[in-house]
């Protein structure tokens, strides 16, 4: 099946380049309410699904046993820019449980927001794992270990206990087997497993509502979502899409990006579930394709409905400021 082109790049007055893309909605009853392209087909969720690996942070009772509050559980499921802040803070997480960062198995890299990252230019010899963008998800990582009585050593690991947790618990909300064949190795190093678009979607409307899980992951679940969309900064970051999208709305929206093109969101209030696949991983098609769908979902007219609008719908300028084209969703998605 050949997906459908979902966003259009112009220049002047012709298009330049055309993204080819996958979505689908599905509401608080797991039903599909829209989809467009293959939304079978296996992918990736990369760094979309965090808040689904952060679960047992939760639900172990690592996070009350540590005094974690909504900054933290949110860092635990972002892929923050590297901030100040975020560095703080996932410094804080691996303290409480009497650890540093030389236990994450991250690896490091400098900030992805460009005054931060000059400022780390001038200032540091190099970056260490906290600068990571998935230090707060492996801090969660660590202080599980550590409350549990694991030994966190190659807690990045397949076979590690907590990997094989969070496995499972993919598996039973994505409805999807897990297993060597379907893992690869995600830019953090933890294994990152291939899933039908659908399943996310359906995984992450479990989140939402609840439904299907037991009351203590429906709890921490939830507890989750609403620590990410009270702190969005910590999800992401300065000028980030994901911290934008939820400032929106605020309270009302969860999202989150993931690499090579894949977006996840969800509209709690609505019970509506969404996931996204540009199939060449572009993230500015990803992005305009989770906010035109987004957009549906609110009042035309109304002041998010105009917000999401424009984020999917927007001009191009180049270094002198000047207008040389536009970022557009096609009518597919619309539909």
């Amino acid at each position: 099946m050949e997906n459908p082109v979902t966003v259009e790049v112009t220049r002047g007055q012709l298009v330049e380049s055309r993204h080819r893309g996958l979505a689908v909605v599905v509401d608080a009853e797991g039903k599909t309410v829209f989809s467009a392209g293959d939304v079978e087909a296996g992918v990736f969720p990369r760094s979309a699904c965090k808040a689904m690996q952060a679960l047992p942070l939760v639900e172990s009772g690592a996070a009350d046993a540590f005094g974690f509050g909504n900054r933290e559980l949110a860092l635990a499921c972002s892929s923050h820019s590297g901030e100040p802040e975020h560095v703080a803070t996932a410094a804080s997480m691996l303290k409480a449980a009497g650890r540093d960062e030389s236990v994450l198995e991250c690896g490091a890299h400098w900030s992805s927001h460009q005054p931060v990252l000059i400022d780390q230019a001038r200032t540091l010899d190099k970056p260490n794992a906290l600068h990571n963008n998935c230090s707060g998800k492996h801090s969660g990582f660590v202080c599980t270990c550590v409350h549990t009585g694991e030994d966190p050593r190659g807690y990045a690991g397949f076979d590690h206990p907590l990997q094989q947790a969070i496995r499972a618990i993919m598996s039973d909300l994505t409805g999807a087997v897990l297993s060597r064949e379907n893992c690869g190795t995600d830019g953090c190093s933890i294994p990152t497993y291939a899933v039908p678009l659908i399943g996310l979607a359906t995984g992450f409307g479990k989140l939402a509502t609840g439904r299907g899980l037991e009351p203590i992951r429906a709890a921490a679940a939830r507890r989750l979502i609403d620590a990410c969309m009270a702190e969005p900064f910590y999800v992401a970051g300065t000028k980030r899409f994901c911290t934008k999208l939820m400032q929106v709305a605020p309270g009302k929206i969860f999202a989150k990006t993931g690499a090579e093109g894949v977006f996840c969101a969800l509209l709690p209030e609505k019970g509506l579930s969404f996931a996204v696949k540009c199939e060449d991983g572009a993230s500015r098609a990803a992005e305009a394709m989770i906010a035109a769908l987004l957009a549906r979902h609110f009042d035309e007219g109304s002041d998010e409905h105009t917000a999401l609008i424009g984020m999917s719908r927007h001009g191009m300028t180049n270094w002198n400021g000047l207008p040389v084209g536009t970022v557009r969703v096609t009518d597919v998605l619309f539909a």
